[in-house]
């Protein structure tokens, strides 16, 4: 999927094992099949999961989450990943990697849930269990800038796009993103984010959420980041009552919509030949952006007082100036968006 990425497979596994843990060097070892693109999974034994990381900037993970992942877990309603051990570079495979408890359940598809509005509850739960963390010294989530970061590179997939067959107009995509942008920015405290609640990254037992796995975003960040399942896994006929559940205002309600869509514009020009899970969510995501207009999704919405009122009457004005003066692509000046960790930066699911 990436330059230079690692190789890994069953066997790389077990001689770490070997040579690190040897008390798990003889069972069972699988790969899993994942959607992800940071880490190869595999499984072993029973209770054990090997995440050995493909590239650099996902290596930098395994030591937050191993710091992180315990002081998280007791703060949330569902259950996250638990680090079990932590491995070396060794045999041939230059970066750090580690071994965490497995835990059961299954992806979701996106729009295809049997029970959506469970789906929605569960998720809305979390989001708001983790932006209410009090837990200081968290590091920046990997989503964590506002959404203006994001518009060179968002403009640049859009423009990839067009080049493609992909059955999207790229002027509609770029409308959209135009609407995102003209929304008032996060202006309250940074909170906790999970940062990429992508299908890949939950899981499900019966109709319900059962766990939040990957946390390898996790940080400081603005609330619209963990609301892109509204786009990413849930129908249309289940977003109102997402939107509901986890209570936030119409600007941040847009903010996600606009990450959701960035999100999706970048990940499917550069993974629709490599990563067929990530792409076909892409697909979604922007065929359910491209279905409803923002200011439709914002319509069901009950009306909240204080500064809820006055986000509304502000996106609304934003949006009709931002239609009235839309001019031809290429004329605006766009901010650029880099890795803050300096490293390559490829569109990312972190599983």
């Amino acid at each position: 999927m990436h330059p230079n990425e690692a190789e890994t497979d069953a066997d790389l596994v077990r001689r770490l094992l070997r040579a690190q843990f040897p008390r798990w060097a003889e069972l069972p070892i699988s790969r899993l099949a994942s959607g992800g693109t940071v880490n190869a999974i595999y499984r072993l034994g029973a209770d054990l999961t090997v995440r050995l990381p493909l590239h650099p900037g996902g290596a930098e993970a395994v030591a937050m989450e191993a710091r992180l992942l315990p002081q998280l877990a007791p703060l949330l309603p569902l259950p996250i990943p638990e680090v079990v051990a932590t491995g070396a570079p060794g045999e041939g495979y230059p970066l750090p990697w580690a071994v965490h408890r497995w835990i059961e359940g299954r992806n979701p598809v996106e729009g295809d849930l049997s029970e959506p509005r469970l789906v929605a509850k569960g998720l809305a739960e979390f989001a708001i269990a983790i932006r209410q963390i009090d837990l200081p010294g968290g590091p920046p989530a990997h989503r964590g800038k506002p959404l203006i970061t994001e518009d060179q590179e968002t403009r640049t997939a859009i423009e990839a796009l067009r080049r493609t067959d992909e059955p999207f107009d790229a002027d509609e995509i770029t409308a959209a993103w135009e609407e995102a942008l003209a929304v008032p920015p996060w202006t309250g405290p940074a909170c906790w984010t999970h940062s990429d609640l992508m299908p890949s990254n939950l899981l499900l037992a019966g109709d319900r959420v059962s766990a939040i796995i990957d946390f390898g975003t996790v940080g400081m960040g603005e609330p619209a980041t963990d609301l892109i399942p509204a786009w990413n896994l849930l129908p249309a006929s289940a977003r109102p009552a997402y939107r509901d559940a986890v209570d936030v205002d119409d600007a941040t309600w847009a903010r996600g919509r606009g990450w959701a869509l960035s999100m999706a514009v970048i990940q499917l020009p550069y993974y629709r030949d490599t990563n067929p899970v990530i792409s076909a969510n892409a697909r979604y995501v922007i065929r359910e952006i491209l279905a409803t207009s923002a200011q439709r999704e914002q319509g069901p919405a009950p009306a909240r007082p204080g500064p809820s009122t006055r986000a509304r009457k502000k996106i609304r004005t934003a949006m009709s100036r931002i239609r009235a003066r839309l001019r031809p692509r290429g004329e605006r000046d766009h901010n650029g968006s880099h890795d803050h960790q300096g490293e390559p930066r490829w569109p990312s699911t972190c599983c």
